[in-house]
């Protein structure tokens, strides 16, 4: 049994999205050097019902084409937790991962084959050894913390993306993971971490408990502001409603993680900023 509203059209908001920017999509400037390293970026992903708001499509994808079109994308997602680190299936089209329920089935229809990026794996690889043992899962495509904001962010799907996981949930060691993708922003490669900003369920049943969620995504704009990485890193003791917030870490670190590939996690912008169901959809970029 689903929590959420079902809409007459189960991703029809997507359909009228596709219909709407695709065009866009394709023409959209590719990165060239003399561009610069692109942000990093964190993402408060939702679920597939960000499919069916309007509004969330477009911020996400007016985000997008406010950026040059990367060469390519790697993404550490809430939902993959796999140490020491994989990568997900680079191969072109390999099948997503929907790893959710209590949705319309429709939405595990939905594709979103992603070119080839055997390069990007390779490159990738490479840049985390060898201090890091990376594993390949082949058979492992991207998950709904992957391909439900990338969908909307890059419709075309004509920029290949590795999904890579979260091989630990400590934030001082996602910080310092992050930390070693700096380099690939260089090259065009976008960086991703995709999470919540605030991610609580309890939310829904007890709405007085916004305030906690509204108090933790004001500390962490500040915090944020302040370029105070000690201060994100400690969230459970320093960030105030971190209980409720974030009663387990998983959607909380893929922020450490974009944080760590940040040159400067001062320079945090937010490209979207709107509360939806007591909680807060925070999405940020980091020079």
């Amino acid at each position: 049994m689903t929590i959420f509203h079902a809409p007459d059209i189960p991703a029809g908001a997507y359909d009228d999205h596709l219909a709407r920017v695709l065009p866009r999509a394709r023409e959209q400037r590719y990165w060239v050097p003399a561009d610069g390293a692109l942000p990093s970026l964190f993402i408060s992903h939702g679920a597939p019902f960000t499919l069916d708001d309007p509004q969330w499509l477009d911020e996400l994808f007016s985000w997008a084409q406010s950026l040059p079109k990367p060469e390519a994308i790697v993404i550490i997602s809430a939902h993959w937790e796999d140490a020491p680190a994989a990568i997900s299936g680079a191969a072109a089209g390999t099948p997503l991962h929907y790893d959710f329920s209590g949705f319309h089935p429709r939405y595990k229809t939905l594709p979103y084959a992603t070119p080839d990026a055997t390069a990007l794996a390779r490159r990738l690889v490479a840049t985390l050894s060898p201090a890091t043992t990376v594993h390949e899962r082949p058979d492992r495509g991207l998950d709904h913390g992957a391909f439900i904001p990338l969908m909307a962010m890059y419709p075309a799907a004509d920029v290949p993306v590795v999904q890579l996981s979260m091989p630990s949930l400590d934030p001082a060691a996602l910080l310092a993971f992050g930390a070693r993708l700096r380099s690939l922003r260089e090259e065009g490669i976008l960086v991703i971490g995709s999470g919540f900003m605030t991610h609580s369920f309890a939310v829904f049943r007890r709405p007085d408990l916004a305030a906690h969620t509204r108090a933790f995504d004001e500390w962490a704009v500040d915090a944020l502001g302040r370029g105070d990485v000690d201060a994100l890193t400690d969230y459970r003791r320093k960030a105030p409603g971190a209980s409720v917030a974030h009663p387990t870490a998983d959607h909380y670190v893929p922020l450490l993680a974009a944080v760590g590939a940040a040159g400067d996690p001062g320079s945090a912008t937010s490209a979207i900023d709107r509360m939806i169901m007591g909680n807060s959809t925070r999405s940020v970029q980091m020079n």
